[in-house]
């Protein structure tokens, strides 16, 4: 070796222990980690993990050309993980080679590893080998002849098909209505469950005694290419019996299912099938996360092994309950939140007691939280031109106003206390309730309502909170809109809320439900709603979110959520005549819609247009 290489080399191993010193340093004060200056099995890769996109498919990929693993932990919210394997040689041969060299963290950037005397194990609850209670897996329930007769009924090549975000669907007996996770009772498909799937009960009744009157009357197909997968979700109550059989042909795949503290990985061999019952079937989500390959324990559960996905056809087989659902898991059940029900008279005292109140008591709290302007709102407000005069309904702590200065921007709050950090702010703010805008007709270029209607208990009121934004808009103003989405994942994606890295929230990532349901007593009557777990789905649509201050008592206030289907606030929209839908979109676990104020006119002449294009 030349004198310029091996001056090359000593550089590149003087910046390597730099960074290596500078992570030691702060993974063993911050993070409180055992860093081993002697050689582990265990590694810890220091500067990437999920906050960062990293996955254990792409760790496993690298990794387990140096050995066998006996375990890869990734931690919620964090921007390091672990990597474990089952001889030291193996952990040395990794560190050699990987460190500083191997381009796998964030914007294709080297990754650092350090040895750790031992791996967390307390912060992993995911688990390989147990079932949730009242889940059962029959292994090799069709032969290979069967399999292939199954495959033979749907090709996945006709126009008819249903191409869903993530997969192609076909639905037999009844169609299941996405936008409602349901099924229309009233109106069956003319295509029945076809009747070369009957010999699946007669074989399901000599298994499992308990199902042998099983006979389904609902079949949906779905279509997997590899990399395609299923949110996380527990079929509606009211819309099924139990059980909900599935039926694995074609490849294997890992199916996760998850409650509140436990998420068990189960891995579903081809041609299996996969009973979901009582408590499985009720009370835990399931779903398929969108990857290439799964992640697996080997057999012996001494180490993980990688299993390639290839195209899967799932059946899905479902009996139509066609009576309300009488489980015991109320906090999960439709036909219990339908109870729920609110009514108008008491509905403004609800509000009153669980938003308007709550936010005057946390709002300077609330504020410290509500910093950074989301993108495309920031993008909507600059979209204004000079003389422009934009209105923010529900302004909070006014994070949107005054960043256009070519605009005169206003804004307004129901809250006394934020409306007063406003005026601290230099902004021009107002107290108002969105229900009743003190502002003229067609006084506003542009509107922008960001988590306030979802704040509304009817579809009554956030229809009215939806025509006084368009009332106060000029003809031809736009009005953007967000409000909480039911489902804080899309795409496969968490949304900000449910991932816990974000500093200022930090201490709330911890909070869990106060208990089931909360009574709120109202002059109207009594009304009982759910109480939801911070940092994580929604069960309910209906509910009451926690907010924890930072002070001695650690007091904690319950706020009233109405949380938005997919195509829900699109539908609310459509029933005022003068909104043309720009645009509707998804944001970081928010539905979102830009709208348009037009005549009704224009709008007949839009769809008549359409219609003859």
């Amino acid at each position: 070796m030349s004198t310029l290489e091996e001056n090359s080399s000593l550089n590149q191993r003087r910046k390597l222990n730099k960074k290596l010193k500078k992570y030691h340093q702060f993974l063993k004060q911050d993070a409180n980690i055992e860093i081993s200056d002697q050689p582990t099995k265990n590694l810890i890769i220091c500067n990437t993990g999920l906050v960062n996109g990293l996955t254990e498919e792409t760790i496993f990929e690298h990794f387990e050309t140096h050995g066998v693993l006996s375990g890869i932990w990734m931690l919620p919210g964090k921007s390091f993980c672990y990597v474990s394997y089952e001889i030291l040689d193996s952990a040395i041969q990794a560190y050699e080679s990987f460190n500083g060299k191997l381009k796998i963290a964030q914007d294709n950037k080297s990754i650092y590893l350090l040895y750790t005397k031992k791996i967390p194990m307390q912060n992993s609850t995911t688990i390989w080998d147990e079932l949730p209670p009242g889940l059962i897996l029959i292994d090799n329930f069709v032969n290979l002849c069967e399999e292939q007769q199954l495959l033979d009924l749907c090709t996945f090549n006709e126009g008819t098909l249903n191409t869903m975000k993530n997969r192609q669907v076909k639905h037999y007996g009844f169609e299941f209505l996405y936008t409602i996770n349901n099924v229309d009772k009233n109106k069956p498909l003319i295509e029945v469950v076809p009747t070369e799937t009957n010999f699946l009960w007669s074989k399901l009744g000599k298994h499992k005694k308990e199902f042998e009157n099983f006979k389904p009357n609902q079949l949906t197909i779905n279509h997997y290419m590899p990399g395609q997968g299923i949110p996380h979700h527990i079929d509606t109550h009211s819309a099924f019996e139990d059980p909900i059989a599935c039926l694995s042909l074609g490849s294997a795949i890992v199916m996760e299912f998850k409650t509140e503290n436990k998420h068990i990985n189960i891995m579903l061999p081809q041609r299996s099938l996969l009973i979901m019952s009582k408590e499985s079937r009720y009370n835990w989500t399931h779903g398929i996360v969108p990857r290439k390959f799964d992640v697996v324990k080997n057999k012996s559960q001494s180490g993980f092994t990688c299993l390639k996905r290839g195209t899967r056809v799932s059946f899905t087989f479902r009996k139509v309950l066609t009576q309300p659902c009488c489980c015991t898991y109320k906090s999960k059940c439709d036909s219990v939140n339908k109870e729920r029900t609110i009514k108008e008279e008491v509905a403004s005292q609800l509000e009153e007691l669980h938003v308007h109140k709550v936010y005057d008591n946390i709002a300077d709290h609330f504020s410290d939280t509500r910093h950074k302007p989301w993108p495309n709102v920031l993008q909507f407000v600059h979209s204004f031109k000079s003389g422009d005069i934009l209105v923010d309904i529900g302004c909070g702590n006014g994070k949107y106003l005054a960043k256009n200065p070519l605009i005169f921007d206003l804004g307004c709050d129901r809250s006394i206390g934020l409306i007063d950090i406003c005026r601290i702010r230099n902004f021009e703010a107002f107290i108002a309730d969105c229900l009743s805008i003190p502002l003229r007709d067609n006084s506003a270029d542009g509107v922008i309502s960001i988590a306030v209607l979802h704040h509304l208990a009817t579809e009554t009121r956030r229809i009215r909170g939806l025509k006084e934004i368009i009332r106060i808009l000029k003809l031809g103003g736009q009005a953007l809109i967000y409000v909480w989405a039911h489902d804080q994942m899309n795409n496969h994606k968490k949304s900000a809320y449910i991932m816990q890295d974000r500093k200022n929230r930090k201490s709330l990532s911890k909070i869990q439900a106060v208990e089931e349901s909360q009574l709120v007593a109202l002059s109207g009557g009594e009304i009982s709603l759910p109480v939801h777990t911070n940092r994580s789905n929604f069960q309910a649509n209906d509910v009451l979110v926690p907010w924890k201050l930072k002070d001695e008592d650690k007091t904690t206030f319950l706020r009233f959520y109405h949380v938005f289907e997919e195509d829900e606030l699109d539908s609310l929209c459509r029933k005022i005549d003068n909104i043309e839908i720009v645009k509707s979109y998804y944001d970081q676990g928010n539905w979102c819609v830009l709208l348009k104020k037009t005549d009704v006119k224009s709008i007949i002449e839009n769809k008549v247009n359409s219609q003859i294009q």
